[in-house]
């Protein structure tokens, strides 16, 4: 089966259905895809039409209803589901940040502890994030490392935050940076 081509603008507004649609029971409402990508919520609903009709998406009728992704939206992303996956709390400022967690962790030099960084992927709205907070992600669920920094940029498009890293542990207690 080939790749579905989508424009930058549906690929957008699927990411973001897709993000946003992660352990949730209910659709996600247009204007909520409009919020996350800061955009109109009739360009949302435009690229709905489009995406449903390419199989990616299902509307949901009502005064709660809205979009549900499909499995191939999934597949025409190339990211994978994560239905029944283990999660990767996010924390701001302390607080634990609902409906959020981390889906991947790219670090970057990390042999200089004064320019470590970190990507991470988020599944979920990245719009409670913004440059300035201070950020603890973990345990992770394989290792049970635990990350904090403070964030330097938040990318919507790419649904991740770029953290410099000012402290990594693992569950021995062992600091890493």
């Amino acid at each position: 089966m080939s790749k579905i081509q989508l424009s930058s603008s549906q690929e957008r507004v699927l990411t973001a259905l897709v993000n946003l649609s992660e352990g949730r029971e209910a659709p996600v409402q247009g204007r909520e895809i409009a919020d996350a990508i800061d955009r109109n919520a009739g360009t949302v609903r435009n690229r709905m039409g489009s995406l449903s009709t390419l199989g990616l998406v299902e509307g949901v009728a009502g005064p709660d209803g809205g979009y549900i992704p499909t499995d191939g939206a999934y597949d025409a992303l190339g990211i994978e589901r994560l239905e029944d996956a283990a999660t990767t709390p996010v924390e701001r400022e302390g607080t634990l940040v609902e409906d959020v967690t981390v889906a991947e962790i790219d670090l970057s030099s990390v042999a200089n502890p004064e320019l470590c960084r970190a990507e991470l992927v988020i599944r979920g709205p990245v719009g409670p994030f913004d440059a300035g907070d201070h950020v603890t992600v973990g345990p992770t669920p394989a290792t049970g490392l635990r990350l904090s920094g403070v964030v330097d940029a938040t990318n919507v498009d790419g649904n991740s935050l770029l953290v410099r890293v000012d402290g990594m542990e693992t569950p021995t207690g062992g600091s890493a940076a």
